[in-house]
């Protein structure tokens, strides 16, 4: 991977196109020049295939994903964040992203006694409940109930990312934070 220096204007241009946390400049340009690995580049003297680099074939590595969640842990917005139930809603919005697909099979499990936790619509969880406070978690096309205590919440998140093979130091740093 290279790296370039761009000017602040610039890069908070940039920026202010993401779509998700934990996106990286790379994908915004990418979505934003609608670029994609491997493909043509056209130049005025001569059209030439560029090989994909090795770090651009493999956009979700294990590596990638922990990147992803210490940004969010650093980032601005999680630090303004005074209410832990909004920590919880960036977290799950921001696991979701890094893998839909384990995210679903983690959640699936996911359960209480007599409530469910998540859902793909609020009346399933108000089924379970009228006082579930259910709320969407923004970027997905899920509902998680929010009326649990902070450990509920840690203990949630807690399954979700060992399910989603996080390291257990990173798992354990995120859900000291909530």
């Amino acid at each position: 991977m290279k790296t370039i220096e761009v000017d602040e204007e610039l890069y908070r241009y940039i920026a202010s196109h993401t779509q998700h946390i934990g996106e990286s400049a790379s994908d915004i340009l990418r979505r934003m020049l609608k670029f994609t690995a491997g493909q043509e580049i056209q130049t005025p003297a001569k059209t030439s295939a560029v090989p994909a680099e090795k770090s651009a074939v493999v956009a979700n590595t294990p590596r990638d994903r922990v990147r992803a969640v210490r940004e969010l842990l650093l980032s601005d917005d999680y630090a303004d964040q005074t209410k832990a139930v909004n920590r919880f809603m960036l977290i799950l919005s921001t696991l979701y992203n890094l893998d839909p697909k384990e995210f679903a099979v983690a959640t699936d499990s996911l359960h209480g006694r007599t409530r469910t936790y998540f859902a793909g619509d609020q009346q399933t969880l108000l089924q379970n409940g009228i006082h579930t406070k259910p709320k969407h978690v923004p970027g997905t096309p899920y509902w998680v109930i929010t009326n649990t205590n902070t450990g509920r919440k840690r203990s949630m998140v807690e399954h979700i990312m060992q399910l989603m093979q996080f390291p257990v130091e990173l798992t354990d740093k995120v859900c000291g934070t909530l």
